[in-house]
């Protein structure tokens, strides 16, 4: 384990309350925030990202936010080294380092590390490629190559399906061989409390709903038009984030308002049930409720000390 001592990780899906519960938790606890969303790392992404307001940055410190430029490419390995030099610097200060975000990958990367398989990068653009044409296909691949590891994972998971292929390809090996052999791809890096928040789903998905239409007064329109009146070109990655894709086929001419803000909900829907999917899946989460704020509180001081 790369430090003994105890960090906290709040995890849960897309509009579930984890950054207020965050700071609630910080506010009680001297403790500082370390965001782990991939699409808050990018700078200018603010409405539809759901960053934290300027307000509540200020209530406490929150690191790894709008430190990436959009063009600018990033993945775990970086992820895990920045994340390393902050917790580093958090727990200096005898501060708690408290972990918040919804991109599951990079949380499990940081407290397991990296698969200890290095993918060859025109592996990885060849898979990327064919999961974007063909997931069906792929996924028949995985079936026929790794047939033990394709029934355990959805057909519609591309994560785990290119990420399963990838190796596959690259060592001529099953995936799930490589899991029995590395369950967590490499012994704990951190001792990560993690607190899993959710309601129900109709709660959930009503939450989502008011969230994308909030968004949408407080200017989501104008933030995508402004970058792309600054040349930013709507084929960078970023703008692939749920939501900004159907902003700029508005802007376009290709969609009304209303289809996109239907589709902008129907798809972040769709990204909570599967965050949820995916954290269900973790082992040690501890479950609550997002106004069980206090008996979160009493929970984690009670692991702390």
């Amino acid at each position: 384990m790369r430090r003994k001592e105890k960090i906290l990780a709040i995890v849960g899906p897309t509009g579930v309350g984890k950054s207020e519960l965050a700071i609630y938790l910080a506010e009680n606890l001297k403790g500082e925030i370390i965001n782990f969303d991939s699409i808050q790392f990018y700078k200018e992404l603010n409405i539809g990202t759901a960053k934290p307001s300027k307000e509540d940055m200020e209530k406490v410190p929150h690191h790894l936010y709008d430190f990436l430029d959009l063009e600018e490419e990033f993945n775990a390995a970086k992820f895990i080294e920045i994340a390393d030099k902050t917790i580093d610097e958090v727990l200096e200060k005898e501060h708690l380092p408290i972990l918040v975000g919804g991109t599951g990958l990079y949380l499990r990367a940081l407290e397991y590390g990296l698969f200890p398989v290095e993918i060859p990068e025109n592996i990885r653009e060849k898979v990327r490629k064919e999961a974007e044409k063909d997931l069906n296909k792929l996924y028949a691949e995985l079936k026929n190559f790794d047939p033990e590891y394709a029934a355990k994972i959805s057909p519609k998971d591309k994560v785990r399906i290119t990420r399963a292929l990838e190796v596959i390809y690259t060592t001529s090996k099953p995936f799930s061989q490589f899991h029995k052999e590395h369950p967590f791809f490499g012994e704990k890096r951190y001792n990560i409390l993690k607190i899993g928040l959710n309601v129900s789903r109709k709660k959930l998905y009503e939450r989502i709903n008011q969230r994308v239409l909030r968004m949408i007064e407080a200017g989501w329109i104008e933030e995508v038009k402004n970058l792309l009146e600054k040349g930013y070109p709507p084929e960078l990655k970023p703008f692939k984030a749920i939501g900004y894709k159907y902003i700029v086929q508005h802007l376009k001419g290709e969609l009304s308002l209303e289809k996109a803000i239907e589709l902008i909900q129907r798809d972040t829907r769709r990204y909570a049930k599967r965050q949820l999917t995916w954290f269900k899946k973790e082992p040690d989460i501890y479950w609550f409720r997002p106004e069980e704020k206090e008996k979160v509180l009493e929970f984690v001081k009670n692991y702390l000390h």
